[in-house]
Formats: structure tokens, sequence, C-alpha cells
């Protein structure tokens, strides 16, 4: 069983270390998130971390919600953002319990992938999000007349007379989970073997159109652009 708790302190802090580069950088914009720069990112989370903590839940989790949390945020510095996520951090982990889709982790997983990605830092380490593939990939993918192996685990319900095994990137998936991948980026996943219905049907959010940034560089490299200080 994972420790969401611990995830969710391990995210926290990768943020923390990351700070001098959001902080340089805190007005480039985020694909994933196309109306929102890397302050506008970190305010949702510290709202969002505020509000679990207060119930102040009304409109939760839709863009009304997530909007007050950055206008409210508008003159708060980088340091302060994570400050603040950091200072609801013990009452957030608190209130996770047993609970198997902890959405408060899921959401600062993929806001911090966003991040790196937005930034060119390359993949975050997989202790930061493979743990959420795994979460959502057995209902995902359990329907799916296919076999696939992703990492060290086989999800799909395969097919009479199929022995293929597909091979599925587990960051992919993580990112096209939560429709951080166009329709055109998925489309070339396993070798182009899956339709659209089925890859349209991976994404939480829905399909998106807009190709994103994928990273190849290693979690530790920075982007020659983000250590130039451009």
């Amino acid at each position: 069983m994972t420790d969401w708790q611990a995830l969710h302190l391990a995210l926290v802090q990768a943020l923390e270390e990351l700070a001098p580069t959001l902080e340089a950088h805190a007005d480039a914009p985020v694909p994933a998130t196309p109306e929102w720069d890397v302050h506008d990112v970190l305010a949702h989370l510290a709202g969002g971390a505020a509000d679990h903590v207060t119930g102040r839940l009304d409109g939760a989790p839709g863009p009304g919600w997530t909007h007050r949390h950055v206008e409210e945020r508008r003159e708060d510095g980088v340091r302060a953002l994570l400050a603040e996520l950091a200072a609801h951090g013990v009452s957030v982990r608190e209130q996770l319990g047993d609970s198997p889709r902890p959405a408060s982790v899921w959401d600062l997983a993929v806001h911090t992938a966003d991040l790196h990605e937005a930034l060119g830092l390359g993949r975050p380490a997989s202790g930061l999000w493979a743990a959420v593939t795994h979460a959502v990939a057995p209902a995902l993918l359990s329907g799916v007349p296919r076999r696939f192996q992703v990492g060290a685990a086989r999800y799909g319900a395969g097919a009479p007379g199929d022995d293929e095994l597909l091979e599925l990137d587990e960051y992919e998936l993580f990112r096209g989970a939560f429709s951080r991948r166009s329709r055109s980026q998925m489309a070339a996943w396993c070798g182009g073997a899956l339709d659209a219905a089925t890859l349209d049907g991976l994404c939480v959010f829905g399909p998106r159109e807009d190709d994103q940034p994928v990273p190849t560089a290693p979690p530790e490299a920075l982007s020659s652009q983000v250590t130039a200080g451009s």
C-alpha cells in the first residue's frame, strides 16, 4: 500500500528544493495549464492546501475554486507560496487517512511534473509520481482488450488469441491519464497500436489537442535555458 502521507511530504520538499529556479522563472508559462504561469501554479497549490485544511471547498475542484487561489495570492512571492504550502502540510497529511484516491497528493504530483516540463527540468524523480501511475492504471486499463507492461506491473483485460504485450511508459501514462498529453502524442504510444477511443478514455480530464513538452533529460539535469537564468 502506498504511503500517501510520505509522498505528499516528499513532493512539498521537492518543490522547496526547486525554490531558486521557481523564483527566477515565476512568470514562465506552463503549457500544461496554459492560462497559468509558474507563480499561478504555486498559488493554486498553496490555496488548495489551505482550503483543504479550513474546509473552504465550495466549487472544488472546478475552475472558479482554482481561480480564487490564484487571485487571492497575486501579490505573494514564490517563497511565501511555498511556505504556505509547507505550513499546511501536516494538517493535509493528517486528513489523508487511508484514502485510495488522495486528490490533494495526486494534484501536487501532477503540478510538480507540470513545472518540471515547463522549465525543462526533465522528469521528476520516479518516487514523486510512479505510485500515482499505478494507482490509476488498474481502473484505466482493466477494461482495455490488450495487455500492457507498465514498469514492473502488467495491466489490461487482454483478448482471446492476442498474446502481444504492449509496453507503456510509466511516466507517459501518468501524464496522459491527467490529460497532460495531446491526442497526437498519445497516438504514438505502443507503436500506434491503440485506437483513438481507447486513448481518449485514458484521460481523466478529457483529451487535449495541444502538444506538451515531453522531457528527455534526467531529473537532475537543468536545461541550458534555466541554468542560464533566462
